[in-house]
């Protein structure tokens, strides 16, 4: 087994907790540091399919997710006027991976991360503004530093790439929120509305609740009052089948935001001597993977494996690289074919069960971890 490492983690998202946890727990000495006053929970909520998980198994934390989270069965397909047109069986695929997939609320999700850090000998420093100057000092006084510090504005990837990774923007606004949903509505399936350009989709987690968003083309406007976007989303979904009406009229307003949905293009390298980008830093992918959580988690795993099978950290770093490469940038591709199809004015796509069989799909996100 590898020597105990040092490990600077700058970011308290997903990826960052998830290394904190399993890193610490193998034994290595983990200082972790956010810009934030706590843990960042932007976005509504998640669905961890079973490759997360895994690693959340792998974690001892399967258990208290369920407790807290939701298991959908099904996933389903309407037109606007709320007739079905396909659905995809969940729990098959559950059946051929060997593990659940469970939908939460993104706040219980880190609250259960970070308390888990919290019980352990994690260095945790909150309100700290990290800079390209600050990583290089980290980098002389830890074995690793690991930037988990997300999509938009890394400033490890920053100090990897001096002439920025510019995140690209797909052109689709997400409004999204929590809701509780009335009881007549089925609530173990995933629903999943589609109009010409725009659509709505609702998650039931546990208790009545889901999360939701409704997305539509959009440029970028920052000086648009939020209001305004909540506004536009009620006039352009109003009409739309009584479980979208429903969500909407008992929505949660503080938790409703307004985002505009981008990605970073597969990058050459996610790290240099012994620096390293992970999760959204290194490969963020767009909400219509449906991976973007999952793939977080896979990151913090993955690495802890090879610094457990490695001794020299750059020769770790290579090979955690040449190990999720391929996975990471497939979820992208398959993120920006399925935006392509939902916001071009193209034929509406029909879900996965079309295109991709209960057991190519297992592979695919079982692949690297059983």
């Amino acid at each position: 087994m590898a020597s105990s490492k040092k490990i600077a983690i700058v970011g308290a998202g997903v990826a960052g907790l998830a290394l904190a946890i399993i890193a610490t727990k193998q034994g290595h000495k983990v200082s972790l540091f956010e810009r934030g006053d706590k843990v960042p929970t932007l976005g509504a909520g998640v669905t961890l399919w079973p490759n997360a998980m895994f690693v959340m198994q792998q974690m001892g934390l399967d258990n208290a997710l369920r407790d807290r989270g939701g298991l959908p069965s099904m996933m389903c397909q309407f037109d606007p006027q709320g007739v079905l047109q396909t659905e995809f069986d969940i729990l098959a695929v559950n059946a051929l991976c060997g593990l659940p997939s469970v939908t939460i609320l993104r706040r219980d999700l880190m609250d259960l991360l970070m308390d888990t850090v919290s019980s352990l000998d994690v260095n945790i420093r909150f309100n700290l503004s990290i800079t390209v100057a600050d990583v290089m000092k980290l980098d002389r006084e830890f074995d690793l530093v690991v930037g988990a510090d997300g999509r938009m504005n890394s400033v490890v990837r920053q100090t990897l790439y001096p002439d920025k990774v510019m995140p690209r923007y797909h052109g689709f606004v997400n409004v999204i929120g929590v809701s509780h949903q009335q009881e007549s509505f089925q609530d173990n399936a995933i629903s999943d509305f589609r109009g010409s350009e725009q659509r709505f989709g609702i998650v039931p987690v546990n208790g009545g609740r889901c999360y939701w968003a409704g997305a539509w083309n959009a440029p970028i406007d920052k000086h648009r009052p939020q209001s305004d976007w909540f506004e536009e989303l009620n006039q352009r979904f109003r009409s739309w089948p009584n479980p979208v009406k429903d969500v909407l009229q008992n929505s949660d307003s503080a938790s409703m935001r307004h985002i505009f949905v981008h990605d970073i293009d597969p990058l050459p390298f996610w790290h240099q001597g012994n620096i390293l980008i992970i999760g959204d830093a290194a490969h963020a992918s767009l909400p219509t993977s449906g991976q973007g959580a999952c793939q977080a988690l896979e990151d913090a795993w993955h690495l802890s494996l090879m610094l457990k099978e490695e001794d020299e950290v750059a020769s770790a770093l290579q090979n955690f690289y040449h190990q999720r490469y391929t996975k990471t940038s497939a979820a992208q591709m398959v993120g920006r074919q399925l935006a392509k199809k939902f916001f071009s004015g193209q034929p509406e796509p029909l879900l996965p069960a079309t295109h991709i069989s209960a057991k190519e799909l297992s592979h695919f996100w079982m692949q690297g971890l059983i």
